[in-house]
């Protein structure tokens, strides 16, 4: 007799099922804005339950510690082909459990302790691991940082400056609040000039990248990481890419057995799913929609009396300045999730509340754009969102705008609970 049990979740562990249908109906009724959350495919996910979590498959196709892997080289190889068909590069690692572990993996494979590393000020739109102090990047590693300017934007004569002096081993580049396409081809040149590594981290626009519609890292940078979720809408992980072989050999052994052990080939099986998705013409659309949405969220912002940093926005978030207002970025995140619309309190260039308050908050379209919200509808959140904002300590407009968004999400319905 079978040790395994044969119910169902909602039989075998009510507790979770109900929270599971609850957070269902919070992302069903809810307006999701944060600009790196995004909804995966049922196909998506399905991968991801499937039996690929049980299987151990230490090491790389054809190159296990591991018998019975005679698929799991089948799905990650056929993940490994994709990506690289995407992004139009050589060699890619599908293996890193998250974007952190995915940079981590670079550092591990091209620099020693005390290396120097040139990245952007999480305050000014970087990561926590492009060096901040409290990340293993800053603690391990020693980092340097460059800004934008007042006006929101990179001044690439100046990351060159600060380049010059510190003489860093690697530069990376990508952020994730920057709201302004990267000059990947910039950033090689100063890279160059000192004699150091390029890193771009494109975790926020992969997806656009992969559509043609932000400028591709590659031929420029040496390494380049991304997350697996945010704009690409495939499951929560990570993925390192390159077209060094050197390099590529390097960051497979940092990845395993440096940082790793056994991949998680459920989510690779998910990953090559979501890069199938990626590779259809109808990805383009979608991306399109989703810097048009932005746009517009921005214009409506920004006509309403609103500072938008850097004054627009070429991709799929934007940041909103209150250093001009008497209220925070904290208020504002709360006042708009009392009202039913999910984004992030921010820091904002010249910020000068401390970073659990913030001056600014971060939107984003993508999420919305995958229940199939266009211009139209983005116009009408838009227009919300700043009513809320003139008003920000009325709560009963808040409940009212909340039972209005809920109608409005309920003719854009991403997951048949009949279904899901």
């Amino acid at each position: 007799m079978s040790y395994i049990t044969s119910k169902n979740l909602q039989e075998s562990d009510k507790e979770i099922f109900d929270i599971l249908e609850n957070e269902l109906d919070r992302q069903s009724d809810h307006l999701e804005m944060i600009a790196s959350e995004n909804f995966t495919s049922p196909a998506i996910m399905q991968a991801m339950g499937s039996v690929f979590t049980n299987k151990y498959a230490e090491g790389y196709p054809a190159k296990r510690y591991y018998g019975g892997c005679e698929e799991a080289d089948k799905v990650e190889q056929l993940a490994i082909d994709r990506a690289c068909e995407i992004f139009k590069c050589t060699y890619a690692n599908v293996q890193p459990h998250s974007g952190s572990q995915a940079n981590g993996a670079v550092y591990a494979a091209l620099l020693k302790a005390g290396d120097k590393i040139l990245g952007m000020d999480l305050s000014h739109g970087g990561h926590l691991t492009h060096g901040s102090k409290p990340s293993f990047s800053g603690k391990n590693y020693s980092a340097f940082y460059y800004g934008v300017e007042l006006d929101g934007r990179i001044n690439y004569d100046k990351v060159l400056e600060i380049a010059k002096i510190v003489r860093p081993k690697i530069i990376v580049c990508g952020a994730s609040a920057y709201a302004r396409e990267i000059d990947f081809k910039k950033f090689r040149e100063i890279a160059n000039e000192v004699g150091a590594i390029l890193f771009a981290d494109i975790a926020h626009i992969a997806g656009l990248v992969a559509a043609d519609l932000h400028v591709s890292p590659f031929p420029h940078a040496h390494v380049v990481t991304t997350t697996t979720h945010k704009t690409l809408r495939g499951p929560r992980g990570g993925m390192i890419m390159t077209n060094d072989e050197d390099i590529s050999k390097k960051i497979n052994s940092a990845i395993f057995p440096g940082l790793q052990g056994g991949p998680l080939i459920h989510i690779i099986a998910a990953k090559a799913v979501a890069f199938k998705e990626i590779l259809d013409p109808a990805w383009k659309k979608y991306a399109q929609q989703v810097i048009n949405n932005t746009k517009v969220l921005a214009d409506v912002l920004m006509q309403r009396g609103y500072d938008i940093v850097s004054g627009g926005s070429d991709n799929h978030l934007i940041l909103v300045s209150f250093l001009n207002k008497d209220f925070s970025g904290k208020q504002a995140d709360s006042a708009l999730g009392n009202a039913g619309i999910t984004v992030n309190m921010n820091t904002v260039p010249g910020e000068t509340r401390s970073p659990f308050v913030t001056s600014g908050i971060r939107i984003g379209s993508p999420a919305l754009t995958a229940r199939g919200m266009k211009e139209k509808e983005f116009e009408i959140i838009a227009n919300k969102i700043c009513d809320i904002l003139d008003d920000i300590d009325n709560t009963r407009l808040q409940e009212a705008i909340k039972k209005e968004l809920k109608v409005l999400a309920q003719d854009f319905i991403i997951y048949n609970k009949s279904t899901y």
